[in-house]
């Protein structure tokens, strides 16, 4: 994949000669033998895809998932605003809502490192914040800007980079990443592609694909849990997705932890390429450092 642009999307081909075709078919048949030329096409469709290895088929059913996105509407995005209402969860119990707006902006990628600022502002006057940076993060309140907790912020690091949008937008070129295809399934009742992708670094994350839109509708992974000595499964799932300036997002995110909800936000809104500027990412000159968590 040398030599090749990061906007460049991955090309497959079809093992179906051109000359076949279900409309062509379709159109040259009538009554009752439109359906055998129909199922000629199909079959030969299927017999092609059936032809393809799972790395093969990992890597379509990825391009397709990266068109229906947008394309190079998605690939080009430098920053995105998500306005709307969040909601923390602790035992499937509500236990925090707020007015909530996230600020991403996009660097330019680094194998195996995060190339992104985010900025989490909660409340109406967005009086507090959480703060993450390619440097550290920092929760941002009246009182200053206190460090998070090391665990904490690795945790952002390892989500981040097993997100499936931001493997789309970022990591999809980077050396070592390796797409398997486990196939098709149904998942509550929608049909779907299931892919893993994995990460020079050994990270995978699980992604359903629908088969009707292409795009992700659910991610999972597994992450080691040294309090307890065993594995957490952290899930993600995207619906309600709507064109935002060509580029499709999901307005409904929700994650998951051994199967309890913990956390949604519903957006009201999202806009791309806002133009956002450094201070929005950076901490104050004058705000008071607080000691890290203990």
């Amino acid at each position: 994949m040398t030599g090749k642009s990061h906007n460049q999307t991955w090309r497959t081909h079809s093992c179906v000669p051109r000359r076949i075709s279900c409309r062509r078919l379709a159109g040259e048949c009538s009554g009752f033998a439109r359906f055998f030329c129909l199922a000629l096409a199909l079959g030969a469709l299927t017999v092609a895809r059936s032809a393809e290895t799972r790395a093969e088929r990992g890597k379509r059913v990825v391009n397709e998932a990266l068109e229906a996105l947008g394309g190079q509407a998605f690939l080009n995005m430098e920053d995105r605003v998500e306005s709307g209402r969040a909601y923390s969860f602790y035992r499937e119990q509500l236990t925090g809502l707020s007015i909530a707006r996230i600020y991403t902006r996009y660097l330019a990628p680094v194998p195996g490192k995060i190339a992104l600022r985010e900025r989490q502002s909660f409340g109406k006057d967005q009086s507090s914040a959480v703060l993450f940076t390619d440097a550290g993060a920092w929760e941002i309140t009246f009182r200053g800007a206190r460090p998070l907790d090391d665990k904490r912020y690795e945790n952002y690091q390892d989500s981040t980079l097993r997100n499936v949008f931001y493997i789309l937008r970022q990591r999809l070129r980077e050396p070592g990443i390796e797409l398997y295809s486990q196939g098709a399934d149904v998942f509550e009742n929608l049909p779907v592609e299931i892919v893993d992708i994995t990460d020079a670094g050994g990270r995978t994350v699980t992604v359903y694909f629908s088969q009707t839109t292409k795009l992700p509708i659910r991610q999972s992974f597994k992450r080691r849990n040294p309090e307890y000595n065993d594995f957490d499964q952290e899930v993600m799932l995207f619906a309600k997705y709507r064109d935002v300036a060509g580029v499709k997002w999901p307005f409904d995110i929700r994650r998951d932890r051994n199967g309890e909800k913990i956390y949604e936000i519903y957006s009201d809104s999202v806009e791309i390429d806002k133009d956002l500027k450094d201070d929005l990412f950076a901490l104050p000159g004058n705000i008071k450092i607080l000691p890290k968590a203990k």
